[in-house]
């Protein structure tokens, strides 16, 4: 269910409206030959190259932000960001090809409907002309690219729509059951200040042995750097204005509101004086290319390091020794960057990684001294020397003392997945040694019955979606123009 379901979950409206307020990702983009601009065809669908970019930046950008901005080219590309992008659009032109044959269409109505609904396109809580054509120009996206990608989302959602059906009551009382088993358990719980442990600093030497390509130096550069200045650049209260309200749609709350000008003076002032720095940066870095220029500074750096940008440290790890960056905003300023040498990462010598080592190398040793305990209390577990529970369920969990709320509840989702009588669960640094020794099944509360209809709906709407993708694939072959797309 899971292999095709998530590809529904990216539809082309996450593509195309969640860049609004965010602006086009750029380092996100994939270059590929193509047929005539399109990657495949799904039945009579071309998949277009700069469709296939969209998606595939806006997933990267997705993926970087729940990484904390760690995310990088060679990383997405382990990760399959791409094939999945392309599954995505696979997935929705089979839906496309299903809903022409099937005579499902979006009236123009409806399309300016749900445009004139989005947020980022309003202003005072209605639909501004002039922001939306300012995204578009901004995106350099056309109006009707952009409008029909949206009809094609509305004519994705009004298909699936047709697979919402209620839950029977059989249905909702079989998965009634299986939500209020409760079990009484006999139970201990061990934790590493159980366990008596003193470093060996031999076996210690010897887990780096064993570990040693793990304990690596950082790859770092050496830099000469240019830095051009942006904030003694002048700028007139007319000209913040004009510039807000072209690129207004670009300031925006947490919460993808956006700010009037006051609001967002400080950010606009600050774009505006590096838009206007910019022809200084590129005189400086055509000076400093011909040797007319001093850099400002030279500095060695890790990867990674937070004087720099990550979107800049994903370029200079793709140039080579000698190579200069054309300028880069870095805060507030331009940065022109030569590589003056690069060092490769190397492995550490025991004394240069024997913090990190040792570190490990007690949380491996506890952890595995921890688990061998487990196993023998587990033989000799009884009523006498482990802890009894009440009934417990997912929703009641409070009383598994010495643990706390977030541990009994990580303890219960996995022992309720379990098929053991008894066992041994790990939760965070403890380790939980248990024995059912008594279940029942609860009544019904009527006040949730609504929540359990809700639960079996979900569950059969996954379902049809997944059985209607296995028929389209069978239904809509797919042609690749290129290899790594597809597994």
């Amino acid at each position: 269910m899971q292999k095709h379901n998530k590809y529904l979950v990216w539809t082309i409206w996450v593509a195309t409206v969640a860049f609004i307020g965010a602006g086009f990702v750029g380092w996100g983009s994939y270059s590929f030959g193509s047929k005539a601009g399109n990657v495949a065809k799904v039945g009579s669908i071309e998949i277009p190259q700069t469709k296939l970019n969209m998606v595939y930046s806006n997933i990267y950008n997705q993926y970087n932000q729940m990484m904390q901005g760690k995310l990088d080219k060679k990383k997405a590309k382990e990760m399959g960001l791409i094939k999945q992008a392309f599954a995505t659009l696979a997935t929705q032109a089979k839906i496309l090809n299903f809903a022409k044959d099937a005579g499902i269409v979006v009236s123009d109505k409806e399309v300016v409907d749900a445009l004139e609904a989005i947020k980022g396109f309003q202003k005072n809580g209605s639909f501004n002309k002039e922001i939306y054509q300012a995204y578009l120009r901004n995106q350099r996206l056309k109006a009707k690219a952009f409008e029909e990608g949206l009809r094609e989302e509305l004519i994705i959602n009004k298909t699936l729509a047709l697979l919402n059906v209620d839950a029977l009551p059989l249905e909702t009382e079989a998965i009634s059951a299986a939500m209020n088993v409760a079990d009484k358990l006999a139970y201990k719980v061990l934790t590493p200040s159980d366990v008596d442990f003193t470093v060996d600093e031999a076996k210690c030497k010897a887990y780096w042995k064993a570990r040693k390509e793990n304990y690596m130096t950082k790859k770092s550069y050496k830099l000469s750097i240019v830095w051009t200045p942006s904030s003694e650049t002048a700028v007139t209260e007319d000209a913040l204005k004009a510039f807000y309200e072209e690129n207004s749609f670009n300031y925006t709350d947490a919460n993808g509101k956006q700010l009037s000008y006051d609001e967002a003076k400080k950010q606009v002032t600050k774009d505006l004086k590096l838009k206007k720095s910019k022809k200084t940066a590129q005189k400086n870095y055509i000076a400093f290319k011909k040797g007319k220029l001093s850099s400002t500074e030279t500095v060695t750096l890790p990867v990674g390091d937070l004087k720099l940008p990550k979107t800049l440290w994903d370029e200079i790890q793709q140039k080579n020794k000698g190579d200069i960056l054309k300028p880069k905003i870095v805060g507030d300023k331009y940065a022109t960057i030569k590589i003056d040498n690069i060092n490769e990462p190397a492995v550490m010598t025991y004394k240069e990684a024997k913090d990190e080592v040792t570190k490990s190398y007690i949380s491996q040793a506890k952890k595995e001294a921890l688990l061998t305990l487990a196993e023998s209390t587990l033989k000799s577990l009884n009523d006498a020397n482990a802890t009894i529970s009440d009934f417990v369920t997912l929703e009641k969990h409070d009383n598994l003392k010495p643990l706390n709320a977030q541990e009994s509840l990580q303890f219960l989702q996995k022992l309720f997945t379990s098929k053991k009588e008894k066992g041994i669960i790990s939760v965070l640094d403890k380790v939980i040694v248990y024995n059912i020794k008594e279940q029942k099944l609860l009544p019904m509360d009527e006040n949730k019955t609504d929540a359990v209809k809700q639960t079996v709906n979900q569950m059969k709407k996954r379902t049809f979606e997944t059985n209607l993708i296995k028929m389209l694939d069978k239904k809509y072959p797919t042609e690749v123009y290129m290899g790594g797309l597809t597994n």
